[in-house]
Order: structure tokens, then C-alpha cells, then sequence
């Protein structure tokens, strides 16, 4: 667990079992733009085969982020949030900073990550948009419809 000065009242961690499943579903599902609807179930295997941080204050959690990485080579950042209430104090620059400076995601050669809204925040952490080179090189496949149809609890 590790504070800053600027933020006395939370902490960032790792630890998984700090996690409140039901705090990242909710957001997830009912509040973000990428995962709504997103089933429990996948909310859970996805942090369980991730590299979670949390943000709490207390022990209530406040905010999230995940990296699906192989810890050599590539990660992909996912599911960053900040719960509106906490908005606005340097938790998601802070968020972003810890991530950056993980152990294990060290010397990595490629990041990705898909944002609609936050290119700000990440652009002051030299993340860039994919250019034109790039653009013919990186493919996909996107389901965008896939939780629709999913009951969720």
C-alpha cells in the first residue's frame, strides 16, 4: 500500500483482496460507456487474471484500474476510474503514476489502452495517439455488443 502526501485520507493498492467487486461491477456496468452491462462474472475473472490497483479511502474503494500484461513485453491499461465524488484531487494522475512506476511493468515495450474522454490525462504521462505508420500495423477485433444480451446481477 503506498500514500501521498497530497491525498493524507486514501491509498493505492494491489492487493486483490482489498478489491470491492461489487463497487467496480457497479461502475463498470452502470456508469462507464466501455463495459455497460458488463456481467459479474466477467468483471470478476477479468481481475482475477489482471494487475489490479485500487484507490481507497478507508477501506472503502474509490477508484480502479487493471493492466493486462505479460510483465515482459506488452500491457494494456483498462477500466481507469475515479468515482465522481472523488474527482478532482490528483487520484487519477496519482493512479496513473503508481501504474507507471509498478515494479513489474518495467522495460515494457508497447502500451495500448482505448479511451473516448481521457487523452489529457494521459497524454501528461507520454502516452500518444496511434499514428499514421501505426495505424497499418495495429488491427483489432471488437465486439462492442457483447453484454447486451447478458443477464447481470
Amino acid at each position: 500500500m503506498k500514500t501521498n502526501n497530497a491525498q493524507q485520507e486514501y491509498f493505492i493498492s494491489t492487493d486483490k483482496a482489498l478489491i470491492s467487486i461489487d463497487t467496480v461491477h457497479d461502475y463498470l456496468c452502470h456508469h462507464s460507456y466501455w463495459a455497460a452491462n458488463i456481467p459479474l462474472e466477467t468483471v470478476q475473472r477479468s481481475i482475477e487474471h489482471s494487475l489490479c490497483f485500487g484507490i481507497y479511502r478507508n477501506s472503502m474503494q474509490v477508484g480502479f484500474a487493471r493492466v493486462i500484461t505479460d510483465h515482459a513485453t506488452f500491457a494494456y491499461l483498462a477500466d481507469v476510474f475515479v468515482l465522481p465524488e472523488h474527482r478532482g484531487k490528483g487520484l487519477s494522475k496519482w493512479l496513473m503514476q503508481e501504474i507507471h512506476d509498478h515494479p513489474t511493468l518495467q522495460g515494457l515495450r508497447r502500451w495500448m489502452l482505448a479511451t473516448r474522454d481521457a487523452h489529457e490525462l494521459y497524454k501528461q504521462f507520454e502516452w500518444q495517439e496511434v499514428n499514421e505508420e501505426q495505424r497499418g500495423r495495429l488491427m483489432q477485433r471488437l465486439f462492442p455488443d457483447v453484454y447486451k444480451s447478458t443477464n447481470n446481477k
